[in-house]
């Protein structure tokens, strides 16, 4: 199933018109929520087909966030690509054990990013 729809989870106004609009322009719908709370609560009544998720942000952080998503029926089938400045190996490992399915590290490159988007199964 191709991706639509895709929610940006990021507490940094920056970072969230950086993505939105890269997406925009490729025609994707973009939702967006600023926190990891926030992020869940709008995975669970709009069902995206992708979320972007940051890793540092105020309350639940982007790991558990990932964690939470990825373990509860009604939204583990939406896969996540962890965007961070956590650029050590062990954040991606632990990012991935989260069940993140792809892990990028700000700055995020547009055109990879697009191009994981476009290989999603």
């Amino acid at each position: 199933m191709p991706v639509k729809k895709i929610l940006v989870i990021d507490d940094s106004p920056t970072e969230r018109f950086f993505l939105v609009d890269i997406l925009n322009k490729k025609g994707y719908l973009v939702a967006v929520a600023e926190s990891g709370e926030e992020g869940i609560a709008k995975a669970k009544a709009d069902k995206p087909d992708l979320i972007l998720m940051d890793v540092v942000m105020p309350g639940l952080n982007g790991y558990q966030a990932t964690r939470s998503l990825t373990r509860d029926e009604e939204t583990k089938n939406i896969p996540v690509i962890i965007c961070t400045t956590k650029g050590q190996e062990t954040d991606k490992i632990w990012g991935l054990r989260q069940g993140a399915l792809e892990y990028m590290v700000k700055p995020i490159d547009a055109k990879e990013l697009l191009q994981k988007i476009a290989s999603l199964p």
